[in-house]
């Protein structure tokens, strides 16, 4: 699923509901950093951590 993800997609950390919607900012090697609301900019390494793409954000709680 990382592959998929590209610059400015939203999604949420499935281990971190409370870190919020996050903007993905770059997709490089299996590192993704994205910048969520509540945590600040954090890189995730998509080998690891399935982000959760979300396509509507009003249904995204």
């Amino acid at each position: 699923m990382g592959a998929l993800l590209e610059p400015g997609m939203l999604v949420r950390h499935p281990g971190q509901p409370d870190w919020g919607l996050g903007q993905v900012q770059s997709n490089i090697g299996g590192k993704v950093t994205v910048n969520f609301e509540h945590a600040g900019k954090r890189v995730i390494m998509s080998d690891v951590i399935d982000l959760i793409p979300v396509f509507d954000p009003s249904q995204a709680t």
